[in-house]
């Protein structure tokens, strides 16, 4: 035996080797070879839910008085500054300036009001967004278990409309609500 047939009879023992590691690693996947995937669109669900639309109608009718008092300063915000560019040439410097410190610290306190009104909405709507998100996540386990699914993705770049059980997440979610 030559040096040569040595080396090829120990690259065809390692490629054997290899290869029934390969089938090894790869039994595992034989076993599981059609597993069962489903996808739902979260964006969809805190769209088109009946929990969800609640969720929203519940934050618009909290916060529209607010809403409604913050356009109302800026409307009166709006008045006082055409008011004060009618009558401005013919005001005192003193009294000019004052109004001018006037419409400034209004401006001011609706920019507050603004900031204030945008954090607290947002914060509420996270508050109700998530309990829209726990009733959904649920709602999955629910249908996953029932119908032997071995995963559900709820983010993809593409997912086939065959593996999509968004719909029956909502109608789930959408009878959990009706009977409430």
């Amino acid at each position: 035996m030559t040096q040569k047939d040595s080396f090829f009879g120990a690259r065809r023992l390692a490629l054997v080797m290899l290869m029934g590691f390969a089938s090894l690693l790869l039994l595992p996947l034989a076993s599981a070879a059609n597993p069962k995937i489903g996808f739902v669109s979260t964006e969809r669900i805190l769209r088109d839910s009946n929990p969800a639309k609640a969720a929203q109608k519940k934050l618009e009718a909290e916060f529209a008085k607010r809403e409604k008092e913050v356009q109302d300063l800026a409307t009166k915000l709006r008045g006082m500054s055409e008011k004060l560019e009618r009558d401005a040439p013919v005001m005192a410097e003193a009294d000019r300036a004052k109004r001018q410190r006037e419409v400034a610290d209004m401006e001011r306190d609706i920019q507050r009001r603004q900031r204030e009104f945008r954090e607290d909405l947002n914060q509420r709507r996270n508050e109700e967004l998530a309990t829209v998100v726990e009733r959904a996540n649920r709602a999955i386990r629910q249908i996953a278990e029932a119908e032997k699914y071995d995963v559900i993705l709820q983010e993809a770049v593409y997912a086939s409309p065959a593996i999509d059980i968004t719909d029956k997440v909502i109608k789930s979610l959408n009878a959990q609500s009706g009977s409430k």
